[in-house]
């Protein structure tokens, strides 16, 4: 075995759940074997004996293994163990350069975490370990990931921090950074002064990086960090000038979004990608369809079905899901630790509904009837009627006003019947006198359902995470078999093809056994395939939205997610919206979750709101309102329609 075979099979340990363990188990009994014969000195191969006692002390071996070699090969661990304390504990001044060069890039924070374990920074001094570690390849970033470094040699690491303003964006990735890999520890001698001094030479110099620009100009004012509004401004206008620069230089791609309505056209909707100039979605809209579908009901099923504001289960499509961020977007892009997430799906999705909404508000004027009312209309004759729901009331905006005016009157009234609906939830009925008195801001996460445990969410069980990720991230091992068995995941990929348990990899095997023993698929012999259709529903829906809606399952369904509570897979929880739901609503209404959004609510409410754009930035938000409105109906008309099975719910007009 060459070098670079021998550096690609390195064992790592990444956790005893991870299902990627499979691929090193081979190796693992392989050094276990060679132990007693070959005793390793060099630093690599010790980190990775230290690697190989984690999988003995986790009981991690092939499955091939007998009861008398399990035993035989986990009695080494005390042996492993002692060898791997000697080669640390042996670290000095006078050998450090020489016992550490030539780490592999991969063991880098094994090496840091054992250094700190033996008290290795506590023998050698700083001038002698940092260099050494830099030989090794390791640099400032991956030195600040050790909290013993840190402590050991502050000073010295304060002075490499405050050297170059590049280094401010390791300010940025600990206290701006969602997921920034690892925990980054940083001197206690540097001060906030430091650090404000340091992101303005960041913001200020030619190398920045316009993604970390971006964090800064949407951080939260903390005075441990040195970050206020005039850096959040200074920030601003950087990255103006950046993205101004790059556009000059780049040509771009031409994306976006048409909808028409179209008056030969037979289907209510139809959708095609044109992608001859770019990537633009259009969306044809039937005619004949709008105009027999004008009654209130239809108008507002359309939202629903037509223009496809929620799923067959009532899970809105409009929030970003992590399920729809695309391999770039989850692992090269850069967000803040308070950001909402965002990619293309979302980004494609938010102008869709946009155009949509603004599509139909128009035809509907055009033909006297008012969306706003058709709103009003739910509210307070659809839900006394149909659910003896009374005293809900939405008060439609004055058509006369300027759009500034309109937006203000929608943003007080979405408020007003989410606490109308809260009220309801919480009395069994809504006190008009108690909804006058009642002032609190509405809570988007935490208004109350009329059904107990509405909702199921990934449950404290660690296997779940891992069973999610192998049957439906397209970053699992278990997609690509070879060129004819290839799918974007591994469930598309047992679903299309009928795929033995032999036609799998030799490292695929252990995690496809391990979702057999765990009854998530079943092997007849000639094809593995999926053990439960109601679990795989529930698997796919918890990926794909985050949460899946009980009351939506058949009996089946329920039964088989109980059963899943019950292994402590999934947990129930009640509300109107689901969590993603909610923080979508925060996002665009206001800083409850995310210091990102475009604060709409309190930006209009407050009177902060910009006006350089005029009328027409005010008319974009205005349509923005309605379509939140819209799918708050939406969600509120599940809630009782759920709640009071024998009501048939608002359908559409051929149904």
């Amino acid at each position: 075995m060459n070098d670079e075979d021998a550096a690609s099979r390195r064992v790592s340990f990444f956790g005893r759940h991870d299902l990627a363990t499979g691929w090193y188990l081979d190796r693992v009994a392989e050094l276990v074997e060679q132990f007693d014969e070959v005793r390793p000195t060099d630093a690599t191969d010790i980190i990775e004996l230290h690697n190989v006692q984690q999988y003995l002390e986790n009981g991690l071996l092939p499955q091939s293994y007998q009861a008398g070699q399990r035993a035989q090969a986990i009695a080494h661990i005390p042996q492993i163990r002692g060898a791997v304390a000697r080669f640390f504990s042996s670290i000095d001044d006078m050998n450090c350069p020489i016992l550490i060069v030539d780490v592999d890039f991969a063991y880098h924070a094994d090496l840091l975490d054992l250094l700190g374990r033996y008290k290795a920074f506590q023998r050698c001094s700083a001038n002698v370990m940092l260099p050494a570690l830099g030989n090794a390849g390791i640099r400032l970033g991956e030195l600040l990931t050790s909290k013993k470094l840190i402590h050991a040699y502050g000073t010295e690491i304060r002075e490499q921090l405050l050297e170059s303003p590049r280094n401010a964006e390791h300010l940025i990735r600990k206290h701006m950074q969602k997921d920034a890999g690892h925990e980054i520890h940083l001197p206690a001698s540097l001060t906030p002064a430091d650090m404000r001094q340091l992101l303005e030479r960041y913001i200020d110099s030619g190398d920045a990086n316009p993604n970390y620009i971006g964090l800064l100009e949407t951080a939260p004012v903390s005075q441990e960090t040195g970050v206020d509004a005039k850096l959040k401004l200074r920030a601003k206008r950087r990255n103006l000038e950046m993205t101004q620069k790059f556009f000059e230089e780049n040509a771009g791609l031409r994306t976006g979004c048409e909808v028409r309505i179209a008056d030969t056209q037979d289907e209510p909707v139809k959708c095609e990608m044109d992608d001859s100039d770019g990537m633009v979605m259009r969306f044809s809209y039937s005619s004949r369809w709008l105009e027999e579908t004008r009654d209130n009901p239809s108008i507002l099923n359309n939202f629903q079905h037509l223009f496809e504001f929620a799923d067959r289960h009532v899970l809105l499509t409009l929030p970003s899901y992590p399920a729809q961020l695309g391999v770039f977007e989850r692992f090269m892009t850069t967000t803040g630790r308070t950001d909402y997430q965002i990619g293309a799906a979302f980004r494609a999705i938010h102008l869709s509904t946009l155009l949509q909404t603004r599509l139909y508000h128009y035809y509907l004027k055009t033909k006297g009837i008012d969306l706003e009312g058709v709103i009003s209309w739910f509210f307070e004759e659809y839900l006394v009627e149909e659910f003896d729901a009374r005293n809900f009331s939405f008060t439609p905006s004055d058509d006369k006003s300027s759009y500034l005016q309109r937006v203000r009157h929608l943003f007080v009234e979405l408020e007003s019947v989410t606490t109308q609906f809260s009220l309801f939830v919480q009395n069994g009925e809504l006190d008009r006198d108690l909804h006058a008195i009642t002032s609190d801001p509405a809570r988007y996460k935490e208004v109350p359902s009329l059904l107990d445990g509405k909702y199921l969410y990934q449950g404290p069980a660690e296997e779940l995470a891992g069973i999610l990720h192998a049957l439906f991230s397209d970053q699992s091992t278990l997609t690509y078999i070879d060129e004819e068995l290839r799918a974007e995941n591994a469930a598309r990929l047992l679903i299309d093809n009928e795929v033995s348990y032999d036609n799998f990899h030799e490292y695929q095997k252990p995690a496809i056994k391990r979702l057999i023993e765990l009854e998530v698929l079943v092997d007849n012999g000639t094809r593995v395939r999926f053990a439960n259709p109601e679990r795989f529903h529930i698997l796919k829906s918890l990926f794909t939205t985050q949460a899946v809606s009980y009351y939506h399952l058949t009996d089946a369904g329920r039964a088989e997610a109980d059963a899943m509570v019950a292994k402590g897979w999934l947990t129930r929880r009640a509300s109107l919206l689901t969590e993603d739901e909610g923080k979508y609503f925060n996002y665009f209404l206001n800083k409850v979750d995310f210091s990102n959004g475009p604060e709409l609510r309190n930006k209009y409410l407050h009177g902060s709101q910009a006006n350089a754009d005029g009328e027409d930035s005010h008319f974009h938000t205005y349509i923005t309102a309605l379509r939140m409105i819209v799918a708050l109906v939406i969600k509120i008309n599940d809630d009782f329609c759920l709640a009071a099975p024998e009501v048939p719910r608002v359908r559409q007009a051929d149904e």
